[in-house]
Parts: structure tokens; C-alpha cells; sequence
């Protein structure tokens, strides 16, 4: 992987806040809305839904000058979190922007949380050299002292009701290490090896037994389309072939692909896509259309899963 930046662009500041109950929650939160909105900077606010309503009714009039995001829809696969929430806000405006963005609370399952844990960890490389402030807020009352500790490593600087201090914790490359680790196998699983002239089997494979497994027809296209850009993706990069397995969990059906092929760039299918770019969107499009995204790569090879919320 390439490196992470070790300290911030001079323009852009990442802290994270720990609030205990509703009252710090607002504390460290309105000023710092009110101040942007004070300068003239676009305000964006992307938490989940029962914090915004807090929010919100703090601001009063105030709110209606502020884009207000719910982050447990638009963020509830952390992987398109800073291409389809903090940079689709932030790519609109020019000077400098304020966005308050919330991705771990209390109920993030543990399939989940590695990919949140990533998003933060590249939150500052995505973001070196824009003029700007994400500040994210963690509920220091309910979360785990792990999920803290990760928010040291991942934020520079870290606020309480103590007031602001630097984090001796910081380390997001450390972070990503950690979590690019093996995915635990699942009990049971449905395979089929690839090729470029098997693509549209592949698909066909998936979507099948997807359809078994009870995945909606509506969400059916999109997992068609997931699956696609995976097992292309595997042809173009990943040694010309791969293997592709299917799976029901608890809640969700899982689509498998694991090729031979390394993935080198810890941002790619995060990193917004220029309108004149030629290719580059297929795990951009994986991210927006999966409910999550976890994907493991070495040397060895690479593997990454789709999951589809079943409803």
C-alpha cells in the first residue's frame, strides 16, 4: 500500500470530538456550525438521523443554510462515504468548507466496522491539500475504549470537554495494516471460476442464487452490475481469471471474488472520478451500489465482498 501522510495539509484539520450525552454532543457541534455559517464557508452536517434532528433543532433558522445528510443512509457503506458524501459536498464549493461526519455509532456491526475504520484512516489523504474542516464526532459514553483508540489513531486531533489536544496516538498507515487482514471463511459457499469468456455466466451464477436467497428484484441489476465490474476487474488486473463465490449470512447475501491481482492504492474505488477520466469508475461503482465493501489484498492475491442487505 502506498504510504498515509503523517501530518495534515496546512488548509485542513480532521479532529475528532468525544461526547458523553446530548448536551457535549451540541456543544461541540453548533459552534462549529455557526462559526462556519459566521465566515460565509459551506456547511454540511452527515450524522445519523436521530443526531441530525438534534442538530437541526439547535440551528433553528440557521439549519435551513445547512445541507443536512443523514449518514446511516447515505453512509451505510462506509467505503462511499468520502467520494459520494464528504467529497460530493466539498467538490461543489471553492474556499474553505466545513463538514461534520459521523460514520461509527453505537449499532455498527462487526462486519461493518473495519470498513468505517478504514474510511477514517484515509480521510486526511484524500483531503491533502483542500482548505477545509471534517470534524467527527464519537459517542464516548456508549462506544467501545477500542473504537476510541482507533479514533486517536485515525484523528490528529483530538477534542473533549478538556478542550483540544494532539493526538500522540496518530497513525492511520498503522491502521490500515491492521485491518487489511484475511477474511474469516464462511461455512458454507456456492463457487465458480472465471474467465474473460465466462463473464456473463458469472453473472448469471450470482444473480441466480441471489434470487434464491431471497435478494429483492430491484436490487437484483445491482448486484449484477457489482458483480461485473468485480469479475471484470479480475480479468483486466487480477492475472485473467478468478473465482467467485456466493453466500447467505444472517442479513445480507454476500458475492465473493478473489483473482490473483494486488491492490496497491488504499483509495481506489474511494477517490472521486473527474468527468474527463477514461475508466478507474468500476470499484467506485462497487462502493455506491454494495451496502458494504471489505476487501483483503496482498502479493498473494486479493479478495473482496460484496454485501447485499436482505429486506
Amino acid at each position: 500500500m502506498t504510504a498515509i501522510s503523517e501530518t495534515q495539509s496546512a488548509g485542513f484539520s480532521h479532529p475528532a470530538l468525544f461526547y458523553r450525552d446530548e448536551q457535549s454532543y451540541l456543544a461541540g457541534t453548533v459552534p462549529f456550525v455557526l462559526e462556519g455559517l459566521d465566515r460565509d464557508e459551506p456547511v454540511a452536517v452527515a450524522v445519523p438521523e436521530p443526531n441530525l434532528r438534534r442538530i437541526e433543532a439547535a440551528l433553528g433558522d440557521a439549519a435551513g443554510a445547512v445541507r443536512l445528510i443523514d449518514m446511516s443512509e447515505a453512509g451505510r457503506n462506509p467505503g462511499r462515504i468520502i467520494a459520494g458524501v464528504l467529497r460530493a459536498f466539498a467538490d461543489q464549493h471553492d474556499g474553505h468548507v466545513r463538514i461534520i461526519g459521523e460514520p461509527i455509532w453505537p449499532g455498527r456491526t462487526e462486519q461493518e466496522y473495519p470498513a468505517c475504520v478504514q474510511h477514517e484512516a484515509l480521510i486526511n489523504e484524500s483531503f491533502a491539500g483542500w482548505d477545509g474542516a471534517i470534524l467527527c464526532p464519537y459517542d464516548a459514553g456508549r462506544l467501545d475504549a477500542a473504537v476510541l483508540a482507533d479514533a486517536e489513531a485515525t484523528h490528529p486531533v483530538l477534542l473533549d470537554g478538556d478542550g483540544p489536544r494532539r493526538s500522540t496516538r496518530y497513525a492511520p498507515y498503522d491502521v490500515l495494516a491492521r485491518c487489511n487482514t484475511l477474511l474469516e471463511a464462511p461455512p458454507a459457499v456456492e463457487t465458480m471460476r472465471f474467465d474473460a469468456t465466462t463473464l456473463s455466466r458469472a453473472r448469471h451464477f450470482a444473480v441466480d442464487r441471489a434470487a434464491a436467497h431471497g435478494v429483492s428484484d430491484d436490487r437484483l441489476d445491482e448486484l449484477a452490475l457489482v458483480v461485473g465490474e468485480l469479475c471484470g476487474n479480475s480479468v483486466l488486473h487480477g492475472g485473467g481469471s478468478g473465482t467467485l463465490r456466493t453466500w447467505r449470512d444472517d442479513e445480507a447475501v454476500v458475492c465473493e471474488v478473489s483473482d490473483a491481482g494486488h491492490l496497491t492504492d488504499p483509495l481506489a474505488g474511494r477517490r472521486p472520478a473527474h468527468p474527463t477520466q477514461q475508466g478507474g469508475r468500476g470499484l467506485l461503482l462497487v462502493h455506491h451500489l454494495a451496502d458494504l465493501v471489505r476487501t483483503h489484498t496482498s502479493p498473494a492475491g486479493t479478495t473482496t465482498r460484496a454485501f447485499f442487505r436482505l429486506r
